[in-house]
């Protein structure tokens, strides 16, 4: 009989490390889609502060409690990361569980920023794009999310079918920084 295996989406094809920059894939964790139902976002927000610690994120923003996170992901939505979601946000918010959805992907290094200026139209400065600022955007020409995790270190989030193609845009783009650092 075969024995099925689970793989991550981007299995074999990291960690790289290319120039000052480095490539790897985040550990595998829980991904809880949050999006509030119609008039119970003050409820919902009580709720999260008191089942995980965690406030509502404004658009652009995280919020983060020990190793759980909540991610602003587009209007009316946040991504729940590094945690389950606790049964007492069922009557204020609908929660899809994405955890086998999405390629999540750590770039840093002291390259990592011109990486990214090569790949996605967003402003990477400090100033423009702080630590815990995300946003989701193009990354090439796939539909991401980038958060800032640290001074020199983002998350990248594609669709898990897109997996290799991101490795790929992000790997030639690491390569072509490295070049011109040369």
């Amino acid at each position: 009989m075969t024995e099925l295996k689970a793989l991550s989406p981007a299995a074999g094809l990291l960690p790289l490390e290319i120039g000052g920059a480095a490539l790897r894939e985040d550990e595998m964790r829980q991904l809880t889609l949050v999006a509030p139902f119609k008039g119970k976002e003050a409820a919902l927000a009580k709720a999260l502060e008191a089942a995980h610690g965690l406030r509502w994120p404004e658009a652009g923003e995280t919020s983060v409690s020990g190793a759980v996170r909540l991610v602003w992901f587009g209007r009316g939505a946040a991504l729940l990361m590094g945690g389950e979601a606790s049964s007492k946000l069922a009557p204020y918010a609908a929660l899809t569980d994405q955890s086998d959805a999405w390629s999540c992907l750590v770039l840093e290094g002291a390259g990592a920023r011109d990486v990214l200026a090569r790949l996605t139209p967003l402003d990477m400065r400090d100033v423009a794009f702080p630590m815990g600022a995300t946003a989701r955007t193009e990354v090439f020409h796939m539909a991401c999310s980038i958060t800032r995790l640290a001074a020199e270190s983002w998350q990248i989030m594609g669709f898990r079918s897109m997996a290799k193609t991101l490795v790929h845009d992000l790997q030639v783009a690491m390569e072509g920084v490295a070049a011109r650092a040369s």
